[in-house]
Formats: C-alpha cells, structure tokens, sequence
C-alpha cells in the first residue's frame, strides 16, 4: 500500500470516529458524560439500515439515524437530567439497551440474528478517494470537528455550554437555562453520533450485529485524549485510525502473530490516555447535574 491508499484509508475509518467524538465533545462540555456514544452509533447505524433498506434512498437512512440517535439521547437526558440519575449508571444502560433492541429488531424486521440484507448507500466501488469523494457523510465526518470547535468557541450558545459544563450554579445565576442548555446539547449529540453509525452501515451497505465494535468508546477515549477540545480531539481519531489501518496492513504479512496486530489501536489507545495525555482536567461539573 502506497502513501496514498494509506491516507484514504485512514480517513475512511476515521469518520464514525470524528462523528461520534464531535457529539462526544457537545455532552460533556455540558456536564454530561458520554459514555453512551457507542449505543447512539449502534442505533444510528441501525436506523441507517433500516430507512435506507424500506425506502431504498441512503438519505432517508441518514434521517432514520439521527432520529434514532436522537432518541436515545432523549432518554439519557431525562434520566439524568430530569431524574438525577447516575450518569455512569445510566450510560451502561442505554449501551446494553441499543445492544438489544438492534438484535430484536434484527430479527423481527429482517428474520436474521447476524445482519440485514443489502441495502443502498452513498459510496462508490473501491477505497480510494475518488469513492470517498462521493459519499457525503466522508465530508461531513471532515467538517464536523471544525463546526464543533466554532460551535463551542465563537457562539453564544457554545458560551452557554461551556459555562454550564464548569458551574453550573452560576451559569444559573446570570440567567442561562442550564436544564435547557444541556437537553440541546446531548439532543446534538446523539444525532451526530448517530450519523457516524449511519455511515458504518451505508458504507458497508449493511447492519450486521455489533458492528460498532468499541467505536464509541475509542472516540471517548479521542476526547479524553484531546482534553475536550474538539480539534485535540479530532487528531486523536485521526491517529487512533491510523493506528488500525497499519493493523490491516500487518495481518496480511504474516509477521507477527494476528493476536498481537489486533491489539495496536487499543494499546495504542491505552498508552495514550496512560501515558501521554498527561494531567487531563475535564469540564468541573462533569457528571453533575444539578444546577445548584
């Protein structure tokens, strides 16, 4: 593989990441931990088979996902939000709920336990950039990070994210709906986390059972890494994407034992957070959510 082939690949594998660290940003520069990105993308990709499969257009997929995004973000909202619940606690469950419903729904919409039919996406053959080119969601992957970073920085809103994200209390002082404020920003979340899921599923023109496989997690783990700047944290997804497309590559020589290959992105991910990253400080009212 040339210099070439190995970008493309890289920024092929690195959309779902970009995508699911950008809504990862939003919710937890409001207070609120994302540590549910992986269910948002398995529902997202999900709905993205789903829409795009009954309707026979990826577009009406991408809508599907960002509903089913945003739903799941609705009621991790309001049990944390509205009912305090534990954040942690909470976004355990709503993994293990997405883990669920896709299998159940797997089976009654398309009678199978591992996978949908085929269904229509938005790439062209191949894995190059002319076929990233033309799928959407790849541009909006790329333009995502630098959105989030004007959202957040050159916004009023963004202003109000932050500021309820570190005191909340005072925020509420001034004036600033906290509640609201922070219903928006995991409302946002979900849905862009969402369309990281829409695009494993139309790239692969499929839904198969699982197939997030700890994306979300990693692009946790990109926002950890980047201390909650949404840039930091987009060229986090970037290495950590690197790093499993020289996996790829590693598995067809034959050096070294396909156990140890499969490993690199998430000792990489490890070391990072470990031993790089340094004194990580994230938003002070993370994982509270009252305003008082």
């Amino acid at each position: 593989m040339n210099a070439l082939d190995f970008v493309a690949q890289t920024l092929r594998i690195a959309v779902p990441y970009l995508l699911a660290a950008a809504g990862g940003v939003l919710s937890e520069k409001a207070g609120l931990i994302a540590l549910t990105l992986e269910g948002y993308m398995l529902g997202g990709a999900f709905g993205a088979a789903v829409g795009s499969y009954a309707a026979g257009a990826p577009w009406v997929g991408v809508l599907a996902a960002v509903v089913v995004g945003g739903a799941l973000a609705a009621l991790y909202a309001t049990s944390a939000i509205r009912f305090k619940a534990d954040q942690v606690v909470v976004g355990i469950a709503i993994n293990l709920l997405a883990i669920g419903l896709t299998r159940f729904f797997l089976r009654l919409f398309f009678d199978s336990s591992s996978n949908s039919p085929r269904v229509p996406g938005f790439a062209g053959s191949g894995t190059g950039f002319v076929a990233l080119a033309t799928n959407p969601l790849v541009w909006l992957g790329v333009i995502v990070i630098p959105v989030v970073a004007w959202l957040l920085y050159r916004t009023p809103y963004g202003l109000r994210v932050r500021a309820v994200g570190e005191h909340p209390a005072a925020a509420a002082s001034v004036g600033v709906p906290v509640t609201r404020v922070r219903y928006i920003a995991v409302l946002l979340s979900g849905m862009i986390a969402g369309l990281g899921g829409a695009y494993l599923a139309l790239d692969q023109h499929q839904f198969t059972d699982g197939m997030t496989a700890g994306r979300g997690f990693i692009a946790l783990a990109a926002i950890i890494f980047g201390k909650w700047n949404p840039l930091w944290a987009g060229l986090a997804c970037l290495l950590f994407a690197a790093a499993e497309t020289l996996q790829i590559q590693l598995q067809g020589t034959h050096a070294i034992p396909s156990q140890f290959i499969e490993m690199i992105p998430y000792v990489l991910t490890i070391i990072a957070l470990a031993g790089l990253v340094g004194r990580a400080v994230p938003p002070a009212a993370l994982g509270k959510t009252a305003s008082e």
